[in-house]
């Protein structure tokens, strides 16, 4: 059983060892997660050559050597050769995080099967065991979760920012999230015009719940 987690790439050097499709669709993964993406294969499918015209990726045009490893991060053999799958293998490195494609039991990780929609992320894995299953159910969750969460959810940040700075109080600031994320909210779509009615009724019941402790406190002096 694995343990799910989402990595930040940015910036992080990303090795992958294969320039056919599987290797393409790996690379397209990365550049998703903005990561420095080194390909080395001696011939590659138009996609990546493409990507390393136009500067997005490093293209080495060569058989795979032990110092092609050097700085990665993360290193993916995604070749249909069991012996250069082998080399890459016996070449990473302990600090290095190592998936072998249709291996495995030597993965240090596996690629799930992904759905974005602007900052939410939906990760499918069947550990391995049928990456067609995590496929079937990927397209799935892309038809029950569409486009429009990408947009709704840009909001829900930008709307927790200005709770968090702007509602001191804990209750208050529960009922505001419980009431963004309803589903009756995000269908509702005018999502600003309501945000702003539910910001100032909470800012009115915390003004005359404190009035009213004003008011005790004078009458118990």
């Amino acid at each position: 059983m694995g343990y799910p987690v989402i990595l930040h790439l940015r910036g992080r050097r990303a090795v992958v060892i294969g320039g056919g499709q599987v290797a393409a669709r790996k690379v397209y993964g990365l550049l998703e997660a903005e990561a420095d993406v080194v390909v080395v294969a001696p011939e590659a499918v138009p996609d990546i050559e493409a990507l390393a015209a136009k500067g997005e990726i490093v293209w080495r045009q060569k058989t795979f050597a032990e110092d092609d490893l050097a700085g990665a991060f993360l290193v993916i053999a995604a070749t249909n050769d069991r012996n250069v799958n082998e080399a890459v293998a016996q070449a990473a490195g302990s600090g290095q995080l190592l998936n072998i494609v249709d291996d495995p039991k030597r993965c240090d990780f596996h690629v799930p099967a992904v759905v974005r929609r602007g900052p939410l992320t939906i990760a499918v894995s069947t550990g391995g065991a049928s990456p067609t299953v995590a496929r079937r159910i990927r397209s799935e969750l892309e038809k029950q979760y569409g486009d429009e969460y990408g947009t709704y959810l840009q909001f829900l940040q930008k709307a927790r920012d200005v709770i968090l700075r702007e509602v001191a109080d804990d209750a208050a600031r529960k009922r505001l999230f419980r009431a963004l994320a309803a589903d009756e909210f995000r269908q509702n779509g005018r999502w600003d015009e309501k945000f702003a009615h539910l910001l100032t009724k909470e800012k009115e019941r915390n003004r005359e719940r404190r009035d009213g402790n004003d008011e005790d406190f004078d009458v118990h002096c």
